[in-house]
């Protein structure tokens, strides 16, 4: 009987040992994201599929709604790690911020935007959106600069040739675009195959496929953080990488299915579908690795918008040395 009760609490006390170093082992990490769209569905597949688990780390994910929150949220210590557009950390490098922003991880190395019209255009050239009255986006933003670049490649003049209204919060534009006179707006997948279906647009182009490759939505972190923390966001790196190929790896449907609990009002069809057009123009990043020359191409779209403040050199503001060491273990 001694035995049994001896054996009971040593079991009990090594159970106990376990726990308590098991959940010292667990960092949290507060996690911001600037909207929730299907663009980011590695994001999502990391935190579904367990792989931020398997690094140790509890991913606290608030979606924070625009460019400006997001970067307040994460300078402002509410947020750890912020998924947004790389030009959000070269507007802060040119405030002579003394704590830069580093872009250490890629999701997303396309615009995510696609042309929708009114109307079927089944001949569409861009030269059709001439006179037009055109839904654009945030002035600022990376979808109006790539909009605006892509229109420009075509000998369009977004400012002369066009009517263009910029004044629309991002949330209101579908439904601005439905209500409204405009005959084209950019918009992001789900909406725009959402659109489709119940007839109220067509798609007609891809942004992404126009612009090339871009360091479009990135994983950043405060210098400071990245010091403190470079195991941690190491950690984080491994489990990104780990649903960047999980999502080349497994068809749509699949995939669809994982997401779905982010989008409970989207069909799974309409997800399955809006992540193929995704798949198919590798809007995906395949590895966290930001090149050197996709953002060179992002500065110089956004120096034709008139929207860089300064040059932001790549060496000061991207780390590659985390994502080169994750993808090469």
């Amino acid at each position: 009987m001694k035995r049994i009760t001896l054996f009971c609490c040593f079991t009990f006390i090594m159970l106990t040992l376990f726990s308590a170093c098991s959940s010292k082992d667990v960092s949290e990490i507060k996690l911001a994201e600037v909207t929730r769209s299907v663009f980011y569905t590695p994001q999502y597949v990391a935190i579904e599929n367990g792989y931020f688990e398997e690094e140790g780390l509890e991913v606290d994910l608030q979606t924070t709604w625009g460019g400006d929150k997001t970067m307040t949220a994460l300078l402002s210590d509410n947020a750890d790690i912020a998924l947004v557009g790389s030009e959000t950390s070269i507007y802060v490098y040119a405030q002579d911020a003394s704590d830069i922003v580093i872009n250490f991880a890629q999701l997303t190395q396309t615009d995510g935007t696609f042309l929708v019209s009114k109307s079927d255009k089944p001949n569409f050239t861009w030269e059709d959106t001439k006179n037009s009255i055109f839904l654009g986006q945030r002035k600022g933003g990376m979808p109006q600069m790539v909009g605006e670049f892509v229109l420009k490649k075509h000998n369009i003049d977004p400012h002369d040739d066009l009517e263009l209204i910029q004044n629309i919060d991002f949330a209101n534009i579908p439904g601005a675009f439905v209500s409204g006179d405009a005959e084209y707006v950019q918009l992001f997948e789900p909406t725009a195959s959402m659109f489709e279906k119940e007839g109220k647009g067509h798609v007609i182009a891809s942004f992404g496929e126009e612009s090339d490759f871009l360091p479009y939505t990135v994983f950043m972190t405060k210098e400071s953080y990245l010091v403190e923390n470079e195991d941690i966001v190491k950690s984080f790196t491994k489990a990104i990488y780990k649903a960047q190929q999980w999502v080349q790896e497994t068809d749509s449907e699949e995939i669809a299915k994982v997401v779905q609990p982010y989008f409970e009002d989207t069909e799974l069809d309409i997800l399955a579908s809006s992540i193929e057009r995704y798949k198919q123009q590798d809007s995906f990043a395949e590895t966290p690795l930001l090149s050197e020359e996709s953002w060179n191409h992002l500065q110089a779209i956004m120096e034709e918008a008139g929207e860089l403040p300064k040059q932001a050199p790549y060496d000061e503001l991207v780390n590659t040395d985390i994502a080169n060491e994750v993808t090469e273990d």
